[in-house]
């Protein structure tokens, strides 16, 4: 996150004058690029909020991206001698984080929610309003796709260190499964979604976790014909158990990337599932520490 904020205060974007709009956003580099990309060819002023590089909406649930800040880069960048107008366009995802009487008490200056999208702004401006389709929240599928790289990438090192200890440990198939089972939590979860059953994100993840360790156990237990019986029992129970538990925790984790879930929400989720999850994985791998130590001694 330190490596993608931008400096918090006032950009110029053209060459805007004193009554060019004013637009703030987060100090979150991704969040500022959208908006400076949407309103190329405008002149407007940016006022950049000091989010500790968290995105509007989350920064909104978090209250980083909230009235006491908004009043004070105000203040800080003299906002009040740039522009004539006292009008401030915020981003929609910021609504919940900000109290807009508040903020005209306190500086004077009128806030304005623009559309959900910044590649709407232009249309925004044009219009002098959003309209409904503006204002509309979504997470299609192909908003969805957009995330999955994102979400790989920082998945993908811990993943393969996973992989190799525990092909050391366990054997192939519990490599494959911990592959699978990340895969599962950082692309099947997301593309699949709004058809997974249950409520919480935690749970959906549980249920696509299991049916990626059933085939993988089943094949754990099957291709280690030489051990002892109860041997590949214990391996490929502790695989469909502690598998699961890693896909749902990728789900949780894909909360913070979705607009359709509350920060009390999360929290309940957090607070009920991540207990079973380090309880079940926690399970699972002293299992299988336990198997490679007693396969050491017998062999």
């Amino acid at each position: 996150r330190s490596q993608h904020r931008v400096a918090p205060g006032l950009y110029a974007l053209g060459s805007p004058g004193p009554d060019s709009p004013v637009f703030v956003t987060a100090n979150y580099t991704l969040s500022y690029d959208a908006l400076r990309v949407a309103l190329a060819g405008w002149d407007a002023y940016i006022l950049v909020l000091d989010t500790a590089g968290i995105n509007v909406w989350c920064a909104a649930g978090k209250g980083t991206f909230g009235t006491d800040e908004l009043v004070r880069r105000i203040a800080v960048t003299g906002l009040a001698d740039v522009v004539n107008h006292r009008r401030l366009i915020l981003p929609q995802l910021g609504a919940s984080g900000v109290s807009a009487h508040e903020v005209r008490r306190r500086s004077g200056f009128r806030v304005e929610y623009g559309p959900v999208r910044a590649a709407d702004l232009p249309r925004h401006l044009e219009l002098g309003e959003a309209t409904p389709e503006m204002r509309r929240v979504t997470f299609t599928l192909r908003e969805r796709l957009v995330l999955i790289p994102v979400e790989l990438v920082h998945a993908l090192l811990p993943m393969l260190a996973a992989a190799v200890v525990l092909y050391l440990l366990a054997g192939l198939w519990a490599a494959i499964g911990v592959v699978a089972a990340v895969l599962a939590g950082v692309v099947l979860f997301p593309l699949l979604l709004p058809w997974l059953p249950t409520a919480d994100f935690s749970s959906r993840g549980f249920v696509l976790g299991a049916l990626v360790a059933l085939p993988v156990a089943f094949g754990a237990y099957r291709g280690e014909a030489d051990a002892a019986l109860w041997m590949r029992g214990a391996r490929a129970l502790a695989l469909f158990v502690g598998l699961p538990a890693v896909t749902a925790y990728l789900a949780l984790n894909f909360t913070g990337a979705t607009p359709i879930t509350s920060r009390s929400g999360v929290q309940r989720e957090m607070s009920r599932y991540i207990p079973v999850m380090a309880v079940l994985a926690g399970g699972a791998a002293l299992t299988v520490i336990v198997l490679a130590v007693l396969g050491l001694i017998g062999g």
